[in-house]
C-alpha cells in the first residue's frame, strides 16, 4: 500500500529494544533511551532503512484533507460525491474508501524555535505550546516529542502519551543562538516520523514554532518538504514574529504548510497565539479521509501529484500536493 494518509500509516509499538542513548542528528542533547520518556517505536537505526516498505499493494493511495466554506469553517456533512480527485493530473482509477475521520490516533512532534531572534515572545509560546499538548495528547492514544532547534536539534522529551513529560520537555528549552529551521524538520520527520506502513491510521503532524527564518541548515527547504513528503506529515506553523510586516519568513512557513497540507498561522497579539494552537487542534480531529487507485500507476520512485477539488461552490479543499511513489 503506497500508504500515504497525509499524516501517516505509523509503525506499530512493537519495535525493538535498544541499550545505546538516543540521540537526535545533529544535537549534543542524550536522551536515555531507557526511561520513560522514550518509546520503544523510536529507533535510531531506522534512518538506514529504505524511505518506505511496502507490505501490502503499491497502488493505493490514502490521503487526509480539510474542507472549508468561504469563511474558512470546517464542512464535516460531505460525501465521496462531492469530491473530484485526480493523481498526477488524471482521474483515479477508482475509489476504494470514503469516510469522515475526526477521531484517529495523532503522532505529533513540536518544533520550537529557540534561536537569538525569538527572544520577545519566548516565555509565552512556551505557555501556549503547554497548554496545546495539555489538549491533544490523550494519554494511551495520542503521543508526541518536543524539539528545540537553533544551530542544531535539541531533542528535550522523546515520544511519550504523558502531558507532565512533555510540558518538561518544552519548560526546559532555553533561547539562543542561530537557525537551522530545514535541518530541524528534516531530521524529526526521517529519524521519528518515517515510518512503514501499519495496519493501523494515524495522523503525522509537526508543529513549527518559529519566525521562518534560516540561516544555518545543511538541508534545503526543497529537501526538508520532500522529507515531510516521503513521511507522509502535515507540517502546521504559527509565526513568532509580531512585527505586523510581512517578511520573508512568512513565505518560508506558507511554503512548507501548504506543500504537506498544513496551515500558517500570523498571530499578531500574544492571545493570538493560543487560539492558533486551538485552530490547529480542530483541524486535526475535522478531516476526511480518501483511500484511491490511480490511474496507470507505476512503481518507479517518482513524484505524483494529488489534487482534491470539491464540487459544491464556495468551498476549499487543502490537502498535500503529492507523494513519491515506491520504487519496486
Amino acid at each position: 500500500m503506497l500508504v500515504a494518509i497525509a499524516l501517516v500509516f505509523a509503525l506499530s509499538a512493537s519495535a525493538r529494544a535498544q541499550t545505546s542513548p538516543y540521540v537526535i542528528a545533529s544535537s549534543n542533547v542524550a536522551v536515555d533511551s531507557t526511561s520513560a520518556a522514550v518509546l520503544p517505536a523510536a529507533i535510531s537505526d531506522e534512518a538506514d532503512e529504505p524511505v518506505l516498505t511496502i507490505k501490502k499493494r503499491v497502488d493505493e493511495v490514502n490521503v487526509l484533507f480539510i474542507a472549508t466554506d468561504r469563511h474558512g469553517k470546517f464542512v464535516r456533512n460531505l460525501n465521496q460525491a462531492d469530491f473530484s480527485f485526480f493523481d498526477d493530473h488524471k482521474p483515479v482509477e477508482s475509489i476504494l474508501n470514503f469516510r469522515r475521520e475526526t477521531d484517529l490516533p495523532i503522532e505529533l512532534g513540536l518544533l520550537m524555535d529557540v534561536s537569538g531572534s525569538v527572544q520577545g515572545r519566548f516565555g509565552f509560546e512556551k505557555e501556549a505550546a503547554t497548554g496545546f499538548l495539555q489538549h491533544i495528547i490523550r494519554p494511551g492514544y495520542d503521543r508526541a516529542f518536543v524539539v528545540g532547534f537553533n544551530k542544531e536539534s535539541h531533542l528535550t522529551q522523546d515520544f511519550t502519551d504523558q502531558v507532565p513529560l512533555l510540558a518538561a520537555g518544552v519548560r526546559g528549552l532555553k533561547d539562543g543562538g542561530g537557525t537551522a529551521l530545514y535541518d530541524a524538520i528534516y531530521k524529526a520527520c526521517k529519524e521519528k516520523l518515517l515510518r512503514g506502513p501499519s495496519d493501523h491510521p494515524i495522523r503525522k503532524a509537526i508543529v513549527i514554532v518559529s519566525d521562518g527564518e534560516d540561516n544555518q541548515s545543511e538541508y534545503t527547504r526543497a529537501q526538508a518538504i520532500e522529507m515531510a513528503q516521503r513521511a507522509e506529515v502535515l507540517i502546521y506553523a504559527i509565526s513568532t514574529d509580531d512585527s505586523g510586516l510581512i517578511l520573508r519568513g512568512d513565505k518560508v512557513l506558507e511554503d512548507l504548510t501548504s506543500a504537506t497540507g498544513g496551515r500558517a498561522f500570523f498571530p499578531y497579539k500574544m492571545k493570538d497565539i493560543t487560539h492558533s494552537f486551538a485552530a490547529i487542534e480542530d483541524e486535526l480531529r475535522s478531516q476526511y479521509a480518501v483511500s484511491y487507485k490511480p490511474t496507470n500507476f507505476d512503481a518507479d520512485g517518482r513524484y505524483r501529484s494529488i489534487e482534491i477539488t470539491a464540487l459544491k461552490k464556495d468551498l476549499q479543499v487543502r490537502a498535500r500536493r503529492g507523494y513519491y511513489a515506491p520504487r519496486q
